[in-house]
């Protein structure tokens, strides 16, 4: 994409250099229009500065058009929120702070996910080089994930205890992964996803009525 800045000075060479200065490239990298040339006025009186404007090709990151899309979707759904954005290891976090945090979450957090959802498919539509978008507001994420916790070594104490299976309420792939993942070395359990989407529910299974405990894919 082609942006560009306009910049004033004494002459059209200073006002030139004042933007080549302030984009940190060189001339042959920009292209230059003269907006307005430089009047000296009447004796020295009334004149007016140089006018240039300075176009050059720019190349948005991945977290810039993130950026662009979150902004272009809370103004269609009437919502603010300022946001921190990281980058690690192919993965861009963004923290969402707004004045009404639990109308970006939504109920158990299915605005959220549904934003993360938009988020990833925007950036990653028809192009290179994936990467994963998370999102969060108000510490959902993590509070969310130690509640998982709690409820799958609750629910595994259960199954130990009554010897039976135990199956949870849906929840999407990644909260099911927490729980698998919660439970992978519990003693006396496994578990396994079972049902379709958005439906797909996990089971907690007494070891002792099982086979040899699945594998990761057959846990999704």
């Amino acid at each position: 994409m082609t942006k560009f800045i306009e910049v004033s000075g004494k002459t059209e060479e200073e006002a030139i250099r004042d933007a080549l200065e302030q984009l940190g490239k060189e001339r042959e990298e920009v292209s230059v229009e003269v907006v307005e040339r430089a009047k000296s006025g009447f004796l020295g009186i009334g004149g007016t500065p140089a006018v240039v404007r300075v176009s050059y090709e720019y190349t948005e990151t991945k977290a810039e058009r993130v950026k662009a899309f979150l902004e272009g979707l809370f103004e269609q759904m009437g919502t603010e929120a300022d946001m921190d954005i990281t980058e690690a290891d192919g993965t861009i976090n963004i923290v969402l702070d707004g004045k009404d945090p639990g109308a970006i979450i939504g109920h158990r957090g299915e605005t959220l996910d549904a934003i993360q959802h938009l988020a990833n498919y925007a950036i990653n539509r028809g192009g290179s080089g994936r990467v994963r978008v998370s999102i969060d507001a108000g510490n959902y994420r993590e509070r969310r994930n130690e509640s998982l916790v709690k409820l799958a070594e609750k629910m595994a104490a259960k199954v130990v205890k009554y010897r039976r299976n135990m199956t949870l309420e849906p929840m999407n792939s990644y909260e099911r992964h927490i729980i698998h993942t919660a439970l992978q070395d519990y003693e006396g359990v496994s578990t396994f996803s079972t049902g379709s989407e958005p439906n797909r529910r996990v089971v907690v299974a007494y070891e002792g009525k099982q086979a040899p405990k699945p594998t990761y894919r057959e846990w999704r």
